[in-house]
């Protein structure tokens, strides 16, 4: 299992340009967008913008229930394509390790007993939600994380040893799943793509009775060896995090068998994915067919 260790600060410029083109012109539209990165105690934001083509005749911006930041954007023209662009500059490093070896039982005790501020942050992340289904798949879930969190463990140690059961007993498959794809589907076939394995890891911790939220943001990527990188070629990303008591929210990467990454850009959190999707929205006109191109570059400044 990989442990990161800190770094010095990385500095990230990302572009993240999503492109619909329609088949017909559309009359009106409208987007939701999670894009903007938000600051963390491992991330700083010096700029970060969203921009669209054609321009929001509605722009408007705010936080969400998670703290996330939201873009609205109104398009009230005649349009057959829509392009959504953010753009953001972010310095980046390894978050610290917890310094108690808290063993996870312990800490799901704590949670359950959790009173004042502290609820509304931690217990929203230890229940079902729409995607990642718990009270679903219970019995699944927890035969899953038993593997990694055995009796009287550091939750640290954990949430690794969790993290590298997914990276190597899982394969990564593109054409396998979708968003919606239930939990006990992945579980069975063994497949999947970063939201699957962030869900899956998600799923296990609150299984046991940990807080644990879903992640959406970025990851820098290295080419194959020999090959220049290619600019767009980056794409979102996703992993979880989980809550320990006196330290705060511990990052995992089951898709890379990370723990406490130092090379990720975080967008937003929240339950699952639906909570945090990079754009969604709704068109007006006739109906016709849409096709969709996303591409992200992750630079190193």
């Amino acid at each position: 299992m990989e442990i990161a260790v800190n770094v010095d600060r990385r500095r990230y410029r990302v572009v993240h340009r999503t492109d619909y083109r329609y088949g017909a012109t559309m009359i009106d539209g409208y987007s939701v967008a999670h894009l903007l990165p938000r600051g963390t105690p491992s991330q700083v934001v010096h700029a970060s913008r969203v921009t669209s083509e054609p321009h929001g005749d509605e722009i408007d911006e705010s936080l969400d229930a998670f703290g996330n930041h939201v873009v609205q954007l109104g398009i009230h023209q005649p349009h057959e394509r829509l392009v959504v662009s953010a753009e953001c500059e972010v310095d980046v490093r390894s978050q610290e390790l917890p310094r108690r070896a808290t063993s996870w039982e312990r800490v799901a005790a704590h949670i359950a007993g959790l009173r004042g501020a502290l609820v509304a942050d931690v217990l929203p992340f230890t229940a079902s939600s729409r995607i990642v289904a718990v009270d679903d798949h219970r019995a699944l879930l927890a035969d899953l994380a038993h593997s990694a969190f055995l009796p009287n463990r550091p939750i640290a140690e954990a949430c690794a040893a969790l993290s590298t059961l997914i990276f190597e007993g899982f394969v990564f498959d593109p054409s396998f799943t979708e968003v919606s794809t239930p939990l006990d589907e992945v579980i069975a076939s063994r497949r999947g793509v970063c939201q699957d394995f962030a869900h899956l890891a998600v799923g296990a911790a609150r299984s046991l009775g940990l807080a644990a939220r879903y992640v959406s943001g970025y990851i820098e990527t290295d080419p194959p060896p020999g090959e220049p990188k290619v600019v767009g070629a980056d794409a979102s990303h996703a992993w979880c995090s989980v809550w320990i008591p006196d330290h705060g929210w511990l990052d995992i990467d089951p898709t890379n068998g990370i723990v406490a990454p130092d090379r990720h850009v975080t967008v937003g959190w929240g339950r699952d994915y639906a909570d945090v999707a990079p754009v969604r929205g709704v068109v007006i006109g006739p109906a016709s067919t849409q096709e969709l191109t996303v591409s992200v570059d992750v630079a190193r400044v």
